[in-house]
């Protein structure tokens, strides 16, 4: 082979990675995974060019050292059109980001426990407005704290009055059953003071126990307040099934649907796509708040505690596996989860004109699920109908029946929102719709 020929050949290749590079939002170019359908974006009614502005924004927080790295995920018509790894999956040590990445998913176990609930309601095993004293008797009986005046605040013990009615399992499914939380609040100390996670051998059942003996921030129905009602929900999920939470999941969700990596604990075995988590310094960059090794709470060892509210760890593509289900109408690839019917239920609002404060105005509550309801003050171009919900590392997904997209993003930073890098996620998803 002459020198001419092997510098043309040389060229060539050149050429051709480059090419590939300036595609790199292709069905062909994104990574091979089992049950992750892909299409050329165009095919699906969406542009590849304008697809590209989503790892540009992306690779802006990751270039200012804001987010250590993100995976996100576009899907239209049931086809994968955009999945895409940046940035390091552990900066310390200088690991890219997979696409196969296992994250702390935190609130985003909320809309899988529920699910898990509304299978149990398809068997006949409760109808939404049962009192759950039916099956957890420590929550019978209720009382409801009465704030004492400002003048009597630091001087009076708080004052209760018994609940109106009894928690409905609708009102647990809703965050509308006014059970004392961490967020905010009266009864803040005490909740805190009860913490399960301080007493090892502790199970989710030992904690409600202790939960119940408190008074709620309100009678049952009457507002909406986020807080740990899903680990009352997965609690009936134990109670009425027979199983612990975790065998329930396995068993009924993540085997049948293939979610491979979705657990309580993540296994030793993938420690090598376990993310970092962090914290933003005074500064607004990233700062280490737990690495990914061994020592990590959310690493497999003798674990009892299954919580419905914040527990899982899962990757990108489990979690698409299980929207793509719910966005079927609860059916994928011919494995049947749930009916159509409980699917509408669980995506309907039913929480009225109650104010979703963590969502913002424009947004009701569902079964599990925050609910669009009016697309102006929403300030999302998510359409109305659309379902979401995300979690306190910073992980967000969302459906649109309308537009038939799902949108994933992963990363691991926490707090998150001096960062517009959510809402972002939704701009460059629905900008680059073109039909």
């Amino acid at each position: 082979m002459t020198k001419v020929t092997t510098k043309w050949l040389a060229l060539v290749g050149v050429f051709l990675v480059a090419v590939a590079v300036g595609f790199a939002n292709t069905a062909a170019d994104l990574p091979e995974m089992d049950g992750v359908p892909t299409a050329e974006p165009e095919t699906v009614g969406m542009s590849s060019e304008r697809l590209e502005r989503l790892d540009r924004v992306m690779q802006g927080y990751i270039d200012r050292n804001e987010v250590a790295g993100v995976v996100t995920l576009v899907a239209r018509r049931g086809k994968v059109v955009h999945f895409s790894a940046l940035g390091k999956r552990d900066a310390e040590s200088g690991a890219p980001m997979p696409h196969d990445a296992i994250f702390r998913i935190a609130s985003m176990t909320k809309p899988i426990v529920s699910t898990a609930l509304m299978m149990l309601y398809e068997e006949g095993h409760f109808q939404l407005r049962d009192p759950i004293s039916k099956w957890l008797p420590e929550f019978a009986d209720m009382q409801v704290a009465i704030p004492p005046p400002p003048q009597e605040r630091v001087t009076v013990r708080v004052k209760t009055i018994p609940a109106a009615r009894p928690i409905t399992v609708q009102q647990l499914l809703t965050h509308t059953a006014g059970l004392a939380n961490s967020y905010r609040g009266i009864m803040q100390p005490e909740f805190l003071a009860m913490s399960a996670q301080t007493k090892p051998g502790d199970t989710v059942g030992d904690m409600l126990k202790r939960l119940a003996k408190l008074p709620l921030n309100f009678h049952p129905g009457d507002h909406w307040e986020y807080g740990r009602a899903t680990d009352v929900v997965g609690r009936l999920v134990e109670v009425m099934s027979g199983q612990t939470l975790e065998v329930f999941l396995r068993e009924r969700l993540f085997e049948p649907l293939a979610m491979t990596d979705t657990h309580f604990y993540v296994p030793e075995s993938k420690l090598d796509r376990f993310t970092a988590l962090y914290r933003p310094d005074a500064n607004g960059k990233i700062a280490l708040s737990e690495a990914p090794t061994a020592e990590s709470r959310y690493v497999a060892e003798p674990h009892v505690y299954f919580s419905g509210a914040g527990g899982l760890v899962s990757t990108a593509r489990d979690y698409f596996r299980f929207h793509q289900m719910m966005l079927n109408g609860g059916e994928l690839e011919g494995i049947r989860i749930v009916s159509r019917k409980t699917v509408e239920l669980m995506t309907t609002n039913h929480t009225g004109d109650k104010g979703i404060w963590l969502a913002g105005p424009g947004y009701g509550f569902g079964l599990g699920y925050a609910i669009v309801t009016d697309l102006g003050p929403s300030g999302t171009p998510r359409s109305e109908g659309s379902f979401y919900w995300s979690g306190a590392f910073g992980t967000i997904f969302w459906v649109d029946p309308s537009e038939e997209i799902i949108g994933i993003l992963m990363q691991q930073l926490r707090p998150y929102v001096h960062l517009n890098v959510r809402p972002d996620m939704a701009t460059m998803t629905y900008q680059a719709i073109i039909d």
